[in-house]
Order: C-alpha cells, then sequence, then structure tokens
C-alpha cells in the first residue's frame, strides 16, 4: 500500500480522506437501522443465537462488546430521529452518535446534535463525560434528601412490647 498515494497531491488526500468519512458515516448509519429492525423482528433468534450483539460476533465478526454497543445505538437511534438523519448524511460520525447516544432523550436532541455538528470528536465526548457526571450528582442528590427525611419513630407499649 506505501508509495500507492504518493503521487495524489495532500490537498486532495484531504478531500477524498473527508468524503470518504462522510460516506462510512452514511454507511454506519444504514447498518444501525438494519440491525436495530432485525433486533426487533428478532431475527437472530431464528438461526439459535442468544441476541443480536451474539448474532453480529458471529454472522459480522464484531467483537461481542463492541456488538452490543452498536445494538445499543441503534435502538437509542430511533428515539433520536434529527441525530440519526445527520448521522445518514454524513455529518455525524458513528463514535459522537454513540457518546451522544449515552445521555440524549428527545427533550435534549437539539443541543447535543449541535454540539455533535460543530465539535471535535473529543469535545463530545468530554461534554457527554461531563452531563453524565452530572446526571450522577443529581440523583446521589435526590437520594441523599430521601435518606435525610427518612424518619423511624417508635414508642414502647405500658406492656413493654415496641410500636415502630
Amino acid at each position: 500500500m506505501e508509495g500507492e498515494f504518493s503521487s495524489v497531491s495532500t490537498p486532495a488526500l484531504v478531500s477524498e480522506i473527508t468524503t470518504l468519512a462522510g460516506h462510512l458515516n452514511a454507511g454506519n448509519a444504514r447498518f444501525l437501522g438494519l440491525i436495530a429492525e432485525l433486533d426487533r423482528r428478532r431475527g437472530w433468534a431464528e438461526e439459535g443465537v442468544k441476541s443480536m450483539a451474539h448474532w453480529l460476533n458471529w454472522q459480522c465478526g464484531i467483537g461481542l462488546g463492541a456488538a452490543r454497543e452498536k445494538v445499543r445505538v441503534a435502538r437509542a437511534l430511533e428515539t433520536l430521529p434529527r441525530e440519526a438523519a445527520a448521522m445518514a448524511d454524513g455529518r455525524v460520525s458513528y463514535f459522537k452518535a454513540r457518546e451522544i447516544t449515552r445521555v440524549a432523550t428527545p427533550a435534549n436532541e437539539d443541543y447535543l446534535l449541535n454540539i455533535a455538528l460543530r465539535g471535535t470528536a473529543s469535545h463530545v465526548e468530554d461534554v457527554v463525560r461531563g452531563y453524565r457526571r452530572a446526571l450522577d450528582a443529581e440523583e446521589l442528590s435526590r437520594e441523599a434528601l430521601q435518606q435525610r427525611d427518612q424518619h423511624l419513630w417508635f414508642h414502647t407499649e405500658p406492656d413493654g412490647s415496641m410500636t415502630l
């Protein structure tokens, strides 16, 4: 492969790489759409396989962990139509879509899509990590409040028994 592209100008290489990346993004969007549909139909079960992820591992050579993520992302994109469309148009990579689907809901989809379209992959990863930390902190705060407001009241009856 070395030397195959040595006669191609740097701007032409840049153009080809970015164009191909868009095509790969669109191809990944289609692939994920097909995964979601086959999973919905439970088409993998006809082969006697345990799950869609196991089917992808067997039939497509995708590692089991990566296959589980593909199924998760595929199903999440069904509820995020603008994100799915941006990926299908080649504007959002699988990596960005995978990160965003960790925290995206129909209510915050536009905000996160804006970040995906304008930020780097690292920026999207950082934003999602921060968002998840905020959600975790909010959940911990809610738990702390619930525990703070819990009380156990008891008293001893004249017969020596305890009432809670």
